[in-house]
């Protein structure tokens, strides 16, 4: 049976409410999924179970049917089941009968036509509503902060419980283990429901409609004409203006602004060449390009019989090394690495690499720094 998608989703909300019409424009594209996504529907899964086992509610063991399963899985499974089971502790301190709802699909067409989605987490007690959601993505950071999936979940939410429980705030939170980020915002009901009736229910309008006018931004990423969308192609080009100057001649704030697009410049870029190459397997010929063999490796065809010719000549053909760090812990176990590795292993100082200011790691010494420090 296939799963019913809604136009208007909570996670793809951040791209329609900045480029409305993108809604429908990603209609005429198949959905062709991912590993990412596929490894993010496991650990999804794996999460559910473990926080139903962890609040003793049945639950299938799905491990068997999980393809991407892993002990890091495994590990940051458990320590969502534990901090959501923590939620449940201050809930209790003001609310006799405080309720845990695990993967609630919730409706929020009040202000979304068709709107509807499935919440990881929702604590509901009286005075506050918690929403928690689960990323396992390790490469963007997510902010809870005005984040729209959070606050339509949230909408969704209050539209079962406001009358049943005295709710006054809303506490968002993702978690986010393998950025090592927990990110919380809250906001009182009354501006929730302030943005929902004004911002919200305009933008979901247009884009139902296919109608407002498209915009570039961070949400490209996910969208599926992210290849092919002229607005974005157009965003991009505008780097073109500084004629490729020698890095030099720019002055500090021109750098800092290129900055600021040279990530997506470089995605879009690449977006690019993967839809034109596929497009070229189908048969497009594009002017000017023409579609060849690309380079290979030698291989093997049967390891087995190669280790047999070798030996039978006299040969060793195997080679010997100790593990890498990361599947040597893998074997061990963490614990059991930690005691007999942890005096053997070392972590250098990584490259310098420029990130924003809001990044949370230490501002590098450079040499100017230390020349400074030493005054």
């Amino acid at each position: 049976m296939a799963v019913k998608h809604a136009v208007l989703s909570a996670s793809s909300s951040e791209r329609w409410l900045n480029c409305p019409p993108s809604a429908r424009l990603c209609e005429a594209y198949e959905d062709k999924g991912s590993d990412y996504a596929a490894e993010g529907t496991d650990a999804h899964a794996l999460c559910e179970f473990r926080l139903k086992q962890a609040l003793g509610i049945p639950a299938d063991d799905p491990i068997e049917n999980l393809s991407w399963y892993n002990e890091e899985m495994e590990d940051c499974a458990a320590g969502y089941a534990a901090y959501v089971s923590e939620l449940l502790e201050p809930a209790k301190q003001t609310c006799a009968d405080p309720v845990i709802l695990i993967e609630q699909r919730v409706d929020f067409s009040r202000w979304v036509q068709d709107g509807f989605g499935t919440a990881d987490c929702i604590v509901i007690a009286d005075g506050e509503l918690n929403i928690v959601d689960y990323k396992h993505g390790k490469g963007v950071e997510v902010s809870a902060v005005d984040n729209p999936q959070m606050m339509l979940y949230a909408l969704g939410a209050l539209e079962i419980f406001d009358g049943i429980y005295d709710i006054d705030s809303v506490r968002m939170t993702i978690y986010q283990p393998r950025k090592s980020n927990i990110s919380v915002y809250e906001m009182d009901k009354a501006d929730l429901y302030e943005w929902a009736n004004s911002e919200l229910t305009q933008k979901a309008q247009l884009a139902y409609e296919g109608q407002g006018s498209f915009s570039c931004g961070e949400w490209c990423r996910f969208c599926k004409a992210k290849a092919e969308c002229r607005e974005r192609a157009e965003a991009n080009l505008a780097l073109a203006r500084y004629e490729f100057q020698t890095p030099a001649l720019l002055a500090d704030e021109e750098i800092a602004g290129i900055l600021d697009k040279v990530d997506a410049l470089t995605a879009w870029a690449a977006d690019v060449k993967e839809y034109a190459l596929r497009q070229a397997v189908s048969g497009t010929a594009f002017p000017g390009w023409k579609l060849v063999e690309g380079r290979s490796n030698r291989k093997y065809t049967s390891e087995a019989a190669v280790a047999a010719a070798v030996e039978g000549a006299g040969f060793d053909p195997y080679e010997r090394k100790v593990l890498g760090v990361t599947a040597m812990q893998k074997m061990l176990g963490k614990t059991r690495f930690e005691e007999l590795l942890a005096p053997y292993i070392e972590k250098p100082q990584g490259k310098p690499t420029l990130v924003r200011s809001s990044d949370k790691r230490s501002e590098w010494n450079t040499a100017k720094n230390d020349f400074m420090e030493e005054m």
